[in-house]
């Protein structure tokens, strides 16, 4: 069965840059290439992955870009461009022929409440389905309702996926309100949502397949097999979780299903998203 990792970094590694690696996550301070990845992927038996910006510039984005270009492995680059600019138009002009280009994030986990109704954002988001790019929303559980508020204002053609389930506390048992927040931001059919990065916001040490497994059923039930992807979130995942343990852990979890289904979750829906 073919995989896709739909959601993967890279970073030549800066204390200053990459200041959100904390002490607790000395594992991670380091380089992260594609050669590191690479054998990974080919132990894993994954075809191919999503690269996803961690920085906030367009260097970042040349950057992946450049790596993309250097290894066909990387199927696709979610970039960041500033969308509030008054120059979006030119800016998403100049990547015409960055075809592993395929979409945008920005750290909204990290801004104040009110940032995701800027009418600035919603303008820019909304310019993105004409050059057929899609968004990855980053946000945490207590952001989900600002989240629902800009999904109706933004085009239902702009395809919308969250990352890492937006990251409810699991490792403090949160789920009561994230269910509610994830439900209702569910009902909208452009938006999708990646099972990725969730042993990160579990007890690093402890976590089982049995503590994720509320989480995973809720967010099955709210999308279907067809609105959920795939996602490991390395090397971030290597604080709390080895990449095949990750995966095999979400494989054991699916291996009930029918082979369509699971072929959707691992592969054919990320290739529909991302137009891979």
């Amino acid at each position: 069965m073919k995989i896709i990792d739909t959601h993967q970094h890279f970073w030549n590694y800066d204390p200053q840059r990459h200041d959100w690696i904390n002490e607790d996550m000395q594992k991670i301070r380091k380089n992260f290439l594609p050669e590191d990845l690479a054998p990974i992927l080919k132990e894993n038996k994954v075809e191919g992955c999503i690269s996803v910006q961690v920085d906030q510039t367009l260097e970042e984005t040349n950057f992946l870009l450049t790596l993309a270009k250097q290894n066909d492995f990387i199927k696709g680059v979610v970039g960041w461009v500033d969308l509030r600019s008054s120059d979006l138009e030119a800016i998403l002009n100049h990547y015409i022929d960055s075809k592993a280009l395929k979409g945008f994030r920005h750290i909204i986990q990290g801004e104040a409440a009110g940032f995701m109704l800027q009418p600035k954002l919603i303008a820019g988001l909304n310019k993105l389905p004409a050059h057929g790019y899609t968004y990855d929303l980053l946000i945490y559980a207590h952001q989900l309702n600002e989240a629902t508020e800009l999904v109706k204002q933004v085009s239902p053609d702009l395809p919308i996926v969250i990352d890492h389930i937006a990251k409810p506390d699991i490792k403090n048992n949160e789920i009561e309100e994230w269910k509610k927040g994830i439900t209702a931001l569910a009902q909208y059919p452009n938006v999708h949502c990646k099972i990725s990065g969730m042993v990160t916001e579990a007890d690093w040490e402890n976590w089982t397949m049995a503590t994720l497994q509320p989480y995973l059923d809720i967010v099955l039930e709210a999308f279907g097999n067809k609105r959920i992807l795939f996602g490991t979130d390395w090397p971030v995942c290597l604080v709390a979780s080895s990449y095949s343990t990750w995966l095999n852990g979400i494989q054991n979890y699916f291996n009930t299903f029918s082979i369509t289904e699971q072929e959707n979750i691992f592969a054919n829906n990320a290739i529909k998203f991302y137009k891979l």
